[in-house]
């Protein structure tokens, strides 16, 4: 009796699965709530840096960095007063810009930043700030959180901006894992529609601001409790904010 013969063709080969990032309906459902709440506590968030001109806004932005909205305000009435748009700033002598700036920290390199960008806009966008985020990054000083204010809060574009309130909080409600800003950005803009990218992350960055603190988080006092599970938030702090959590009904 003869028995079948194996083939010696080698088996066809597998093409790999590609990984692809999927998102939970919880948590997306999760991110929308936070949203609506965070709608309710602050209404009309936006950055709380001073400008009238789109060069003010992006000036503003970059001397930002590291230095606090408060402190910036203090600085830009006079160094826009005495430098108010993009060809005089490209013209200004680089010691007048650090004098006017020095209070805002890393003023050196701020100042060689702003003077760089505004030549940049004059010759090769006519003196306008770019609405597209490949141009702006093209900047000078700019980096994708500042791009996406400009984005935002200038061109009327979806922005998701993540600074340092932003990453902590997306991290602490369970929104990402991730820690790189970029990221994160990525993360945050799959729970939520574009239009609603802007002001959600404003939002979080006054949350971040007036509640939830870096190392003092008020949880006990936080209209987003029901919706966090405090990642990376002290035990004792997550201890006294369950004594405020209404309990389930069997």
């Amino acid at each position: 009796m003869k028995t079948a013969s194996r083939s010696n063709k080698p088996a066809p080969k597998r093409s790999p699965r590609k990984a692809i990032a999927k998102v939970s309906h919880t948590t997306v459902a999760r991110a929308r709530r936070i949203a609506m709440t965070l709608t309710q506590l602050y209404p009309k968030a936006g950055i709380s840096l001073d400008f009238t001109t789109p060069w003010q806004c992006l000036a503003a932005t970059i001397l930002s960095a590291q230095c606090t909205d408060e402190r910036v305000n203090r600085v830009t009435p006079e160094l826009f007063r005495q430098i108010p748009d993009t060809p005089a700033m490209a013209a200004a002598p680089l010691e007048q810009i650090q004098e006017l700036i020095v209070t805002t920290g890393f003023f050196r390199q701020k100042a060689k930043s702003l003077q760089s960008a505004a030549l940049e806009i004059v010759d090769r966008f006519g003196g306008n700030v770019p609405d597209r985020m490949e141009d702006l990054l093209t900047l000078p000083g700019v980096g994708r959180k500042t791009a996406n204010v400009i984005l935002g809060h200038v061109h009327g574009q979806p922005g998701m901006v993540v600074d340092t309130h932003v990453r902590r909080l997306s991290r602490r409600l369970g929104l990402t894992r991730k820690i790189d800003p970029d990221k994160i950005e990525i993360d945050l803009q799959k729970l939520l529609p574009p239009s609603e990218w802007t002001g959600f992350s404003m939002r979080l960055i006054l949350h971040g601001r007036r509640v939830c603190y870096a190392r003092s988080p008020r949880c006990a006092e936080c209209a987003l409790l029901l919706d966090c599970p405090q990642i990376g938030v002290a035990g004792a702090i997550r201890a006294r904010s369950r004594e405020v959590v209404p309990a389930e009904k069997p």
